[in-house]
């Protein structure tokens, strides 16, 4: 462990290291210089200080201050050595960051103690730290598998919605990447981006409630079937109800509001405006968008165009305008996303 002494005496500073050079595991540097001094202690970490009270330039209690500002000094041990260490001394140098003291000239055995037990509290600190470090490695270790584990059944369940609903898992897939990318461009940071991210291929899980025969009907719904369809929101948010994790509560949301309309004509309640969580808002813009542009059993597929422009027609009417802004914001990049459209991945987008 190492060892820095700031003495601007030559003679006691050799001293000093000649003693602690004598105990074992122990190596010492010595300044002479106290402004020198503080940047050698910036430059190397050092496990023990001791450092003189009286000193041109800068006295011991102005090197504490300082070194105790360094926050990997926080914790180091200290000495104050003087040649008379009264009550105020004392109090101004503990204030400072003073941990021990020792008066000049030294009782060498008492001096060997001090340092003996110092350098054991700076062992035992190093210990806990890389004990807690360790602690905390396998906590984020446990987590990761955990948090890929949840990805991993959200998506697979999402690939069987879809699978459910006549369609393949390129859908889902792709209402998340525009969605995250919509989240983003909005600047809802992040973090925010990635729940959404793994919320939204849940959006239509309600569907799994809905017969075939609704669901793969190639003309158009009846009233009574559209009723029935609608279902499916309802049913969506009986699943994800009360959810004990963020990704699964946004996903709630994202079910229940993802067909409520910026004018409130949408269902099932009617909501308009910023009443409409903004994760269902930007859903919803990510679903009709891709919707419009994929196959199903009642319509073909729309020309990207085309759905591009119904999505900038639509904004203020069904959709949030700024969710619209954001999605042409990001239109090389969705475009992209349609033109080449992959396989439902099944870890998080970077």
């Amino acid at each position: 462990m190492r060892v820095m002494v700031i003495d601007d005496s030559r003679s006691s500073a050799a001293a000093i290291a000649a003693r602690i050079a004598e105990i074992p595991g122990l190596r010492a540097s010595v300044c002479l210089d106290p402004e020198l001094a503080l940047e050698e202690c910036r430059r190397c970490q050092f496990d023990l200080v001791l450092v003189d009270y009286v000193m041109p330039k800068l006295d011991g209690i102005e090197v504490l201050k300082v070194l105790r500002g360094l926050d990997r000094y926080r914790l180091v041990p200290m000495i104050m050595v003087a040649s008379t260490i009264g009550q105020e001394l004392k109090r101004e140098a503990i204030q400072a960051g003073a941990t021990d003291f020792l008066n000049k000239p030294f009782d060498w055995v008492e001096f060997e103690a001090r340092v003996r037990n110092l350098v054991a509290l700076r062992q035992a600190q190093i210990e806990l730290s890389d004990r807690a470090s360790l602690l905390a490695a396998d906590v984020a270790a446990a987590t990761a598998k955990l948090v890929a584990r949840e990805e991993e059944i959200i998506w697979r369940l999402a690939r069987a919605i879809e699978f459910r609903d006549g369609t393949t898992g390129e859908h889902v897939s792709r209402v998340a990447e525009i969605c995250r990318l919509i989240a983003l461009r909005l600047g809802l940071g992040d973090e925010a981006s990635r729940i959404l991210y793994l919320a939204a291929p849940l959006h239509d899980i309600g569907k799994i409630g809905i017969s075939d025969a609704i669901l793969q009907k190639p003309g158009r719904l009846t009233a009574d079937e559209t009723a029935l369809m609608r279902r499916h929101v309802e049913f969506g948010v009986e699943i994800l109800g009360d959810a004990s994790t963020e990704v699964v509560r946004v996903a709630a949301e994202v079910a229940r509001t993802h067909h409520e309309k910026w004018d409130g004509s949408g269902y099932p309640a009617g909501l308009s405006g910023s009443a409409i969580p903004v994760e269902g808002r930007i859903t919803a813009v990510a679903d009709v968008f891709d919707a419009l542009c994929s196959q199903r059993p009642y319509k073909p597929a729309w020309p990207v165009e085309k759905a591009f422009a119904e999505i900038v027609r639509s904004g203020g009417s069904h959709f949030d305008p700024a969710c619209v802004e954001a999605f042409v914001a990001c239109w090389p990049q969705i475009a992209a996303l349609v033109a080449a459209p992959q396989p439902a991945d099944l870890t998080v987008a970077a």
